[in-house]
């Protein structure tokens, strides 16, 4: 049994990863979004339980993924993006990691990036601009959260990214991580708090992104439970 937390991409069918369309292909449950293309849902076996996520709220969504892995399925939780960008994702992970389901992520292509860059909008430009902010429409109403600050190219600097964060007011506790080589066979992941991450990852080999904020701290929540992780 396993459950296979999966990105469809940001709408097209085509942008869905070739490891995500082999799982939809070979699923015997597939649990879909609204937002995920019809055509996407069509590649399910014929004979594969098909539910839509329309009319269940988060809390039921877990318990049909534990229900259904728990009944030796290989199951498909198709996402809209990718299944960790205002996705869900992780609370999905932490009720099947506490259920003792096995799981794994299968990143998906997020429209953060790919719906700018469809329309010849890129999000980075050399003179230009060299930072983003991403944000859901849902914070004003819900009540503003924590944020998650990611740098790219960060680690050849990071002593100084780290003292204006500091600088700036940032609490030298807050969680951070430096990801060396990510998904690659020889990632490397180093967690600390923000103050101590420099002398942490030193000696670490680029390219690295450094995640800066609490959400660092959910993956001691989902880290071991995940079936496979590259590392």
């Amino acid at each position: 049994m396993t459950v296979w937390l999966v990105g469809a991409g940001p709408g097209d069918p085509g942008l869905i990863t070739a490891r995500g369309l082999d799982l939809v292909r070979g699923c015997e449950a597939l649990v879909y979004d609204r937002l995920v293309a019809p055509e996407l849902v069509d590649e399910a076996p014929a004979g594969a339980l098909i539910y839509t996520r329309e009319e269940l709220d988060q809390d039921e969504i877990n318990e049909l993924l534990v229900r259904l892995g728990r009944d030796d399925l290989e199951v498909v939780r198709l996402k809209g993006g990718d299944p960790y960008v205002f996705g869900r994702g992780g609370e999905e992970a932490i009720a099947l990691a506490e259920a003792g389901v096995p799981f794994e992520v299968v990143p998906g292509v997020s429209a953060l990036a790919s719906v700018p860059a469809a329309v010849g909008i890129p999000l980075t430009h050399r003179g230009v601009a060299d930072r983003v902010r991403f944000h859901t429409g849902h914070a004003a109403a819900e009540g503003a959260e924590g944020e998650t600050i990611v740098f790219f190219m960060g680690l050849r600097n990071l002593p100084c990214v780290v003292d204006e964060l500091l600088a700036e007011g940032l609490d030298p506790s807050t969680p951070a991580a430096v990801i060396s080589r990510g998904t690659r066979p020889d990632q490397e992941v180093v967690v600390a708090e923000l103050a101590d991450l420099p002398e942490a990852s030193h000696g670490l080999p680029g390219p690295a992104l450094v995640v800066v904020g609490d959400v660092v701290a959910v993956r001691d929540r989902i880290h071991g439970a995940v079936l496979q992780e590259f590392a």
